[in-house]
């Protein structure tokens, strides 16, 4: 994830109760989804996908795990029956580097003109620059949350498409150098262009000429623990209407633990991107600890702590449901 929150709006939390994996649907939550036959969201598949991630080791940019990583998603996509795009691409660094990147594209129901986007970055941050301890602050981290929740989110979900097809045509698209932006410790000009490399190439050139969808919505660290989803500031300046709908969504599968309906901060992430150059109103989910000593987006963030321990199935349960019962609501 990228860079800090906007910490001029103030929210608090709701409460409801859940318990953990699959057992965790309730009677509401049972009765929606019989209504509009929406798949059981398995919690327990995404937090393998997203463990299966962090055993290729840190996902960075020109590093052997990347690669493999790379292969591994492009391969899962593939035989979960998506029509696959890999958009390989050399892209610059904060600090001049060369980056080789793929963003990472499954696709269903192709010819289809009624689509949906979904979104999520699939590196990991090259440096813990926040970590508590200064040695660690040049180590690669696992991203267990920030990054590989995302994706096993989908990827889950990509699993369930395969079973059974909604409405509408879907793709699940992978950012790459997402996290790769310019290090606290990093003495020269800091810009919000350094972060979300592989979202601003996608949004520039697209894997389909003139790509249209209906909206987007992007995963970003949620499988953290005790996770709290506010509505986040672009979300709701370019995609209000969307963001709103998932939140009452969610609440209506007894989230609202979760997703809190008030304003939470602005965060320069994929999304700002794809509003902006693409004009494809896309959403964030995205965590908001107002009160968090360490970070708004919790104490794991860029440190080497964000590893599968800070991972919780029942923050994966809550947000995968949510979203699958929006994708197979739409008409």
């Amino acid at each position: 994830m990228t860079s800090a929150v906007m910490s001029l709006l103030l929210f608090s939390c709701g409460s409801s109760n859940r318990k953990s994996g699959n057992q965790s649907t309730t009677e509401s939550e049972q009765e929606m989804m019989k209504a509009i036959d929406v798949p059981s969201f398995d919690a327990d598949s995404a937090f393998q996908y997203t463990k299966d991630q962090c055993d290729f080791g840190p996902r960075v940019p020109n590093s052997q795990a990347h690669k493999a990583c790379a292969k591994f998603l492009a391969n899962k996509l593939r035989s979960f029956g998506a029509q696959v795009t890999e958009q390989a691409v050399d892209l610059i660094a904060y600090d001049d580097k060369m980056l080789h990147c793929v963003n990472i594209i499954g696709s269903y129901k192709p010819e289809s003109k009624k689509r949906i986007a979904l979104f999520s970055h699939w590196d990991s941050r090259p440096f813990a620059d926040h970590d508590s301890d200064v040695k660690n602050r040049h180590t690669p981290i696992d991203g267990a949350n920030d990054g590989a929740s995302g994706v096993g989110v989908l990827l889950e979900l990509a699993r369930q498409i395969q079973k059974k097809s909604p409405e509408m045509g879907v793709d699940i698209v992978f950012f790459d150098a997402e996290d790769y932006g310019a290090p606290e410790y990093y003495k020269g000009e800091k810009k919000d262009e350094y972060w979300c490399l592989g979202s601003q190439y996608w949004a520039r050139q697209p894997h389909v000429s003139d790509y249209m969808a209906r909206y987007g919505i992007l995963l970003d660290m949620v499988g953290g623990k005790d996770a709290s989803f506010y509505y986040e500031y672009y979300s709701m300046q370019y995609a209000s209407k969307l963001t709103k709908k998932i939140w009452s969504v969610a609440k209506e599968l007894g989230y609202g633990r979760y997703f809190i309906s008030e304003d939470g901060g602005g965060v320069t992430d994929d999304h700002v991107f794809v509003n902006q150059l693409m004009h494809l109103p896309t959403t964030d989910i995205i965590p908001y600890q107002a009160n968090n000593k360490h970070s708004s987006f919790g104490s794991t963030w860029h440190t080497l702590n964000d590893n599968m321990s800070a991972i919780s199935v029942e923050t994966l349960k809550a947000v995968g449901q949510t979203i699958t019962t929006v994708v197979y609501r739409e008409q």
